[in-house]
């Protein structure tokens, strides 16, 4: 739809209210004169003007005569030549001679003279001139009453009924009627007022429907974490309960329940552990540390940490990182990356299985793969894989899985560090993690 701008409207509506009088004038004109010209009127005006000084001097010329019937019949034709009427009145205002009783007329212009001998008023003269330019004038001030009528119109149609609608749009969606119509105006101004106030409402729906996100994953993350903390501590106190009730009764029986007690307590200490490490990674926007270091180092020391897990299930690790691998960064958190990536690997490897790891440079990115001989992924959780608590089992048991974001947070971490983190399956069977970090850049 095409547009104007305020100011060109208001230049257009300027013009036209100066334009339509002078039509109207012209028309008047035309129709008074049959003619166009200018230059006629003022020749007719000057015949005129001749005429009324001839007549008034045939006035002034016949004053003792002003009763007399021939001589009144003498002015009566010079006034039908000169197609105007008079009328004379006496010094006491009594009315001696009208050319024509019943003129009137109020298009007709008059004007008055006083007849004076020696200082002493002998009369007065009232002459009616023919039509001059007031039908003209009349119908100017017509088409000026008409031009701002019109444009009063179209400026409530093109300005303030816009505005009036747009009014009640926004207390519309304000009352939370997102599917508010905004109205269509062919002032730019208002399309532009229009458009960014449709651009904020959809703004503010992206808002809504974020905070509706957050919400509901607010609600999962609490009804999640309930449960995870729920379970291990039932475990517990059902263990301690055991101990102080003197159920285990043999020294094994104890060392039992105490290794268990151990093992959830160090459950709850990953879980709480893992959950700031997200709330800080995903919430709060905390600075990274970073510093040159060689990325070889932090997997091997990751690696390390969790040999005694792999051994437990005689799972052989091989470390394949080539030299070179320096790069810009904050060690904690990416020993913390790795590791979380390494323990989800080991916890899904069966026993006697393998877990394969690369890490190399390739040209201005740290390259690095872990790869191990566990089932894989499947298709949802391929999808899925990096959500948090997500832990691709149906049942939220601690048997098998962690917390459920220990590859989220490992892929925010990469991702602050400007790489990426991918998941895949291996052609010969097993999960693959690939990711990269950016190389660090020459001194």
């Amino acid at each position: 739809m095409k547009t104007l701008r305020i100011r060109k409207f208001t230049i257009l509506c300027f013009l036209f209210i100066l334009l339509l009088p002078w039509i109207f004038f012209l028309t008047a004109h035309f129709m008074e004169t049959n003619t166009f010209s200018f230059a006629k009127s003022q020749s007719q005006n000057e015949t005129l003007q001749k005429q009324l000084n001839e007549t008034m001097h045939l006035i002034e010329a016949g004053k003792d005569k002003w009763s007399d019937t021939d001589w009144q019949n003498q002015l009566h034709r010079e006034l039908l030549k000169a197609k105007m009427d008079v009328s004379i009145q006496s010094a006491s205002g009594q009315e001696v001679y009208r050319s024509n009783p019943e003129r009137r007329g109020a298009l007709s212009s008059a004007e008055r003279f006083s007849v004076l001998e020696d200082g002493q008023l002998l009369g007065r003269i009232t002459f009616y001139l023919p039509k001059s330019n007031t039908v003209q004038m009349i119908a100017a001030l017509a088409g000026l009453l008409l031009a701002f009528f019109i444009v009063g119109m179209e400026m409530r149609r093109f300005l303030l009924k816009p505005l009036e609608r747009l009014s009640v749009a926004a207390r519309q969606i304000a009352a939370g009627d997102w599917e508010a119509q905004l109205p269509l105006s062919r002032i730019s101004e208002i399309a532009e007022v229009r458009d960014s106030f449709q651009n904020m409402v959809m703004g503010l729906q992206k808002s809504y429907r974020k905070q509706v996100e957050l919400e509901e994953e607010r609600r999962f993350v609490i009804s999640a974490v309930a449960h995870d903390l729920r379970t291990p501590l039932f475990a517990l106190r059902g263990y301690l309960d055991g101990l102080e009730q003197g159920i285990a009764q043999s020294p094994e029986k104890i060392t039992k329940y105490i290794r268990v007690c151990k093992e959830k307590s160090a459950q709850l200490d990953r879980l709480v552990e893992d959950l700031f490490t997200f709330t800080k990674m995903e919430y709060l926007e905390t600075k990274l540390d970073n510093k040159t270091v060689d990325f070889r180092l932090i997997l091997r020391k990751s690696l390390d940490s969790l040999r005694p897990s792999a051994r437990q299930k005689h799972i052989s690790i091989s470390d394949y990182s080539a030299d070179g691998c320096i790069l810009n960064g904050d060690t904690h958190l990416l020993e913390r990356a790795m590791s979380n990536l390494l323990d989800n690997a080991v916890r899904h490897t069966p026993c006697d299985g393998e877990i394969v790891v690369h890490c190399y440079p390739d040209g201005n990115k740290i390259k690095f793969t872990i790869r191990d001989s566990g089932p894989g992924f499947s298709p949802e959780e391929l999808e899925r894989v990096f959500e948090p608590l997500y832990r691709g089992e149906s049942s939220r048991n601690r048997s098998t899985g962690g917390s459920g974001l220990g590859l989220t947070i490992s892929q925010r971490i990469v991702r602050r560090h400007g790489g990426d983190l991918a998941v895949n399956n291996h052609p010969e069977g097993g999960a693959l993690l690939e990711g990269w970090i950016p190389a660090s850049g020459p001194d």
